[in-house]
């Protein structure tokens, strides 16, 4: 397991809604020619609850076919129904993926001791020649895979030895550490957390598998080699400076209807793609049922783009080369916003 950063890839489509594979090599190529440590295909971000089987397996052949010898390439296998699972993985490993990213079982609730017994270990003993990553993020899944727990799991199977860690909670990363010990990896799952994990000295994350890092790879990969020497305050400046984007992983927004005010939540890979569609970047829309943002929210996603761009142009910069765009007009384009919003 390397340290670095491993962008969680978005999947993207074309305006029938249709895999777009030829946008899905380019933005493959955009993340190898900026040095990424890795891809993870169909996670979250790529859109794996929405995609056809045959499109999953699809998105996962073209990455591993597109990384190999250039990054590490993770394919998304998880699910919440442990023989689907099974396939998922079986599938991943004869592509030839290096490792497979299992989030907890969603939806059916099963315990920590469950997740263990009735998902993980058939999974790791079936295949014990492919890397497999604990995906650990209670607020989509409603599960929560416990540090006692995986440390078992870490002790039993040699290809437990890393965890994507998106729970938000600091002291569960320290006892993820305690219980683990100090050779076992954690990534982290959270954009906004990485600088904190990686300078926590309970904590020791090794990196990030990352949202943002789909439109800014260099500058999230720089962060955290920086972090990786002990280079804190050259990493303190890149954080600082990517801080605006890290925050539109999740874009909350007040929302006024005729029953009164509610508070909307527009989550990843909402805020992302409308960012890329105004960018120019190959995306799409979302599948159903996410949809679009607000125009509050959307306002955010500008403003916090432009403020990166105003203050620190160089974090656009390689999106800018490599697709040929000009990021400020295209910013500063209200026609580049057309259709990507609707009131509440």
């Amino acid at each position: 397991m390397k340290t670095g950063c491993y962008t969680a890839l978005i999947t993207p489509f074309d305006s029938n809604g249709e895999l777009d594979i030829k946008g899905l090599d380019q933005l493959i190529s955009f993340q190898i020619k900026n040095n990424i440590t890795g891809i993870l295909a169909v996670g979250t971000t790529g859109e794996s609850p929405t995609l056809k089987w045959d499109e999953h397996n699809k998105v996962v052949e073209d990455v591993v076919q597109k990384t190999r010898n250039k990054c590490f390439c993770i394919a998304g296998a998880g699910s919440n129904n442990t023989k689907e699972s099974i396939l998922a993985v079986k599938h991943a490993a004869s592509a030839g993926a290096d490792a497979v990213l299992l989030v907890d079982p969603y939806y059916n609730g099963p315990s920590s001791l469950e997740i263990r017994r009735e998902y993980y270990e058939p999974i790791a003993e079936k295949f014990p020649n492919i890397n497999i990553i604990p995906y650990i993020i209670p607020g989509r899944t409603g599960a929560k895979l416990l540090p006692q727990d995986l440390a078992i799991l870490a002790q039993q199977y040699k290809n437990i030895t890393w965890v994507k860690e998106a729970t938000g909670d600091l002291d569960n990363m320290r006892h993820t550490r305690k219980c683990c010990g100090k050779d076992f990896t954690i990534m982290s799952g959270d954009d906004g957390l990485v600088f904190q994990m990686m300078t926590d000295p309970e904590i020791k994350a090794l990196g990030v598998i990352s949202v943002i890092s789909n439109i800014a790879p260099k500058a999230l990969t720089d962060m955290v080699m920086f972090l990786k020497k002990g280079e804190i305050n050259q990493a303190e400046k890149l954080n600082n400076a990517l801080k605006p984007l890290l925050e539109l992983v999740t874009v909350i927004t007040e929302e006024q209807t005729p029953f009164g005010k509610v508070q909307l939540r527009a989550r990843n890979p909402l805020p992302l793609k409308t960012l890329m569609q105004i960018l120019g970047l190959p995306s799409g829309a979302p599948r159903k049922p996410l949809g679009k943002i607000t125009k509050n929210g959307l306002n955010i996603i500008v403003n916090a783009a432009k403020k990166v761009q105003n203050e620190n142009p160089e974090i656009f910069e390689p999106l800018a080369e490599f697709f040929n765009v000009n990021v400020s007009e295209r910013l500063d384009n209200p026609e580049y916003r057309k259709n990507l919003w609707y009131d509440y």
